[in-house]
């Protein structure tokens, strides 16, 4: 654990050359390391999620979590910004891609890079964290709870986003997964396709399961937070960078 570290808002390049905002956090007086983006989940770049980059700054590496529903709001509130761009759809697939590609990038010229980056996302971000896995090329992936990855969301969520499982075969870097037993979107029997698919493809991965953990479980704001399970999901979390970051 590190005691010093600096944060705050700065720009990065993503998808069609935009610049758009992100919140990055770094160690301070700690050697070079990996870095880790950040996706946030549907309701959009909030203090938890910028609480959860500084986690990884405290833990010794950099992190940014860039805005990817700026273009749908500019400067709103986020959760006016997730309304607008759940009205759109949602975060397209490739835009999205643009705009990790871009944060990976801000992570690898910073002064505190040794080059090596890894995604994390939650809900919809763990599907994107998992898109990023298979479209960009980065170290390592970690998916919490990701919404959708296989199975297209009802028409009553007003998202259009695709299935990931023709992109799999695409899959470039081990993957972390950490999932709820209770939760409804992924369902444990769409966890367990997740995982036919992959050992099917070869692909490696660890996925782990959690009783009495539903969706959002390592949501300190909400009531399905489950303090166990989030607590034994962070120190995976941890394993599993320290073991793909690290020079």
């Amino acid at each position: 654990m590190r005691d010093g570290m600096e944060s705050g808002h700065v720009t990065v390049t993503g998808a069609g050359g935009d610049e758009i905002d992100a919140y990055a956090a770094h160690p301070v007086g700690a050697p070079p390391s990996g870095g880790v983006v950040v996706i946030h989940h549907m309701p959009g770049w909030d203090a938890e999620t910028k609480e959860i980059t500084r986690r990884f700054a405290a833990w010794g590496w950099s992190a940014v979590c860039p805005n990817l529903h700026q273009r749908d709001a500019p400067g709103a509130d986020p959760d006016d910004a997730a309304a607008a761009s759940r009205a759109n759809g949602g975060v397209p697939d490739e835009r999205l891609l643009g705009d990790v590609d871009g944060a990976a990038a801000y992570l690898r010229e910073h002064a505190t890079g040794n080059g090596k980056v890894a995604t994390i996302g939650f809900c919809s971000g763990g599907r994107q964290s998992v898109l990023s896995g298979c479209g960009l090329q980065i170290d390592a992936a970690i998916d919490c709870y990701g919404a959708f990855v296989l199975n297209p969301p009802p028409a009553e969520y007003k998202l259009e986003v695709p299935s990931l499982e023709p992109r799999l075969p695409d899959l470039s870097c081990p993957l972390l997964g950490l999932f709820g037993n209770d939760d409804k979107a992924p369902t444990p029997a769409e966890v367990d396709r997740f995982e036919e698919i992959l050992t099917g493809l070869g692909k490696p991965y660890e996925f782990h399961r959690f009783d009495n953990a539903g969706h959002a479980f390592f949501a300190v704001d909400r009531p399905a937070y489950r303090p166990e399970a989030a607590m034994e999901g962070w120190r995976l979390v941890k394993e599993f960078l320290g073991k793909y970051l690290e020079a």
